[in-house]
């Protein structure tokens, strides 16, 4: 299974749509995971457009999208157990940080999540810690960014794909 990864979207305040980059890589995702600060629900609406979306609101999201989504969640696919949550505070151990939110959560396998805008693809204390970057704020970042998850019962592997141009 092929799961497109986005957190920090931005939209509109960074940005009026997604790069061409991301929309291409989401014609082929069997589905789309979005750790949070969409901004407008209309950026997910029209990610359910291309798969199913599984997503937590972000601290700058508008009311809209914090009335609609969780502030974190658990999903299962392909068997995999994956946990998304958006993140807070300093980036310098959010990865830390987001693993022992989910310490008590049995059988995880992956922990998607955002909020530094710093591409991260990396186990932590054995769980994959995946933050994809922003595909449109490079502020906190070298590069534009969004990652793909492939699920399968194998387990999870990510990768990071940088946006040329950005």
């Amino acid at each position: 299974m092929k799961v497109v990864v986005l957190s920090d979207t931005h939209i509109p305040t960074r940005a009026r749509d997604l790069p061409k980059r991301v929309l291409e890589e989401l014609e082929t995702a069997d589905a789309i995971i979005h750790a949070g600060d969409f901004e407008e629900w209309a950026v997910a609406e029209r990610l359910m457009e291309f798969a199913p979306l599984y997503a937590v609101y972000g601290n700058m999201d508008w009311e809209e999208v914090r009335r609609r989504l969780p502030e974190r969640r658990v999903v299962e696919l392909s068997g995999q157990r994956i946990a998304i949550v958006h993140g807070w505070g300093a980036p310098h151990d959010l990865p830390q940080r987001v693993r022992r939110l989910f310490e008590g959560e049995e059988g995880l396998s992956c922990i998607v999540f955002g909020h530094s805008h710093r591409p991260f693809n990396n186990q932590v204390e054995g769980v994959l810690c995946f933050n994809p970057g922003s595909p449109t704020d490079s502020y906190f970042s070298p590069y534009l960014s969004f990652g793909v998850l492939t699920v399968d019962e194998e387990g999870v592997r990510g990768k990071i794909i940088a946006i040329e141009g950005g």
